[in-house]
């Protein structure tokens, strides 16, 4: 990793600690169906990191699985029910959500599944139609 900074992060109660060390291979944010309805948001704000880099230092014991599709396993605190990550094992990468890591200095730098968006947001950052060409999509972009 080209940067050995550690950043902590938790549940929202903190029974679930985690760190991610070094920088992510992605940030930004979602706009898929299914990413609005598990953060119950209009768009959901990711860092995607190779698995190595993520550690869960605390409440492991504690962390449920919820799997819809075979590309996302997401997992939550079960005492608080605060999202903690989604492992993508088919990316090889595993989504901290940016909320979770509050200290990281997040920068997204591309808004994914855009043709789903229920909230159009004007911020210059690149709008994928879903995901780029390098991991399996079409990479097509959209207008803002």
């Amino acid at each position: 990793m080209s940067n050995d900074q550690v950043y902590k992060g938790s549940c929202f109660c903190g029974a679930v600690e985690l760190t991610v060390t070094g920088e992510p291979a992605a940030m930004g944010y979602c706009h898929c169906e299914s990413c609005r309805h598990w953060s119950a948001g209009p768009v959901n704000a990711f860092t995607l990191w190779k698995p190595e880099a993520v550690k869960i230092t605390k409440g492991e014991e504690n962390i449920a699985t919820f799997s819809k599709t075979p590309q996302s396993l997401r997992k939550w605190c079960k005492s608080c029910g605060g999202h903690i990550l989604t492992d993508h094992p088919t990316m090889g990468l595993i989504d901290v959500y940016a909320a979770v890591i509050p200290d990281f200095p997040y920068e997204p730098g591309v808004h994914v599944h855009y043709q789903e968006t229920v909230l159009r947001i004007h911020d210059g950052v690149p709008k994928l139609k879903d995901v780029p060409a390098e991991m399996g999509g079409s990479g097509e972009s959209l207008p803002e």
